[in-house]
C-alpha cells in the first residue's frame, strides 16, 4: 500500500457514531468536525490519510460494498437486510446493542392459528426468514417508522422491530413476544480493500479488537 493511499470509513450519525469515537481514538483517529453541526458529509480526521464518510445507517453496507468506503461500521440488523454481498465482517464491536424482536399486544400470538397474520416492519428480509423458518405464513407490511402504531390502529397484528429498553412498547400497550436475534455493531470491509489495503485495514481492526476485548461496553 502506498503511503498516500486514503482509508475511508463509513459511519452513521447517532448512537453508533457516539460509541465508535472512543474506539477510533484508541487507533489515534479523531474527526476534525462534528457531524451534528457540520454540513460536511466527508469528515477529515487528524490523520491526513483517513476520512470518515457520514451516511444513513442503512446505506453503510452499500457504500462499502461498492468501494466508496473501504471500511464501515453497521448494525447487524442492517447487515441482515443488506445480505452481506461484497463484504467481509471481521469484527463484532459489541456496541449499540439491542434485540430484534417480534412484538405486539399480549394476546397477539394467540390469534396465529385463526388466520394469516399481518406483520409491520422495515426489516422485511429478517421477518420473512424468521416466520418462514417457523413454517408460518404472514403478510409483511413495510413501514419506515412508528411501528408501534400499526397494531393499535389495526394495520398489523405484530411488528418486528429493534427493542432496547422496551419502554416505547410498554407506553403503547405492547410487549416483546419473541426474540429473533441479538444485535450489535460490526466492522465491515470491502473485499477489494481487504486485498489492496490489507495491512492498513488489519492494523485498524487489530487495535479495535484489542480495545473491545480490554474495555467493557455492557
Amino acid at each position: 500500500m502506498s503511503a498516500n493511499a486514503t482509508l475511508t470509513i463509513a459511519l452513521s450519525k447517532g448512537r453508533i457514531f457516539e460509541q465508535i469515537l472512543p474506539l477510533l481514538a484508541a487507533a489515534d483517529i479523531y474527526p476534525l468536525d462534528n457531524p451534528d453541526t457540520s454540513r460536511k458529509l466527508i469528515l477529515p480526521t487528524n490523520q491526513a490519510d483517513v476520512n470518515l464518510l457520514i451516511v444513513r445507517a442503512s446505506d453503510v453496507p452499500t457504500y462499502v460494498q461498492y468501494g466508496a468506503a473501504d471500511v464501515g461500521v453497521a448494525g447487524k440488523d442492517v447487515l441482515l437486510e443488506h445480505g452481506g454481498v461484497g463484504l467481509y465482517e471481521p469484527l463484532d464491536l459489541g456496541i449499540a446493542r439491542c434485540r430484534l424482536m417480534v412484538a405486539g399486544q399480549p394476546d397477539a400470538l394467540a390469534a396465529a392459528h385463526i388466520g394469516r397474520l399481518r406483520v409491520a416492519t422495515k426489516y422485511v428480509r429478517s421477518a420473512e426468514r424468521y416466520f418462514a423458518a417457523r413454517g408460518q405464513q404472514v403478510e409483511i407490511i413495510k413501514l419506515y417508522g412508528s411501528m408501534e402504531l400499526a397494531p393499535l390502529v389495526g394495520l398489523a397484528d405484530l411488528i418486528v422491530d429493534l427493542v432496547e429498553s422496551g419502554n416505547t412498547l410498554k407506553a403503547n400497550g405492547l410487549v416483546p413476544l419473541e426474540l429473533i436475534c441479538h444485535i450489535s455493531s460490526r466492522v465491515i470491509v470491502n473485499k477489494a480493500a481487504w486485498k489492496m489495503k490489507h495491512n492498513r485495514v488489519m492494523d485498524l481492526i487489530n487495535i479495535l479488537r484489542q480495545t473491545v476485548s480490554t474495555d467493557s461496553f455492557d
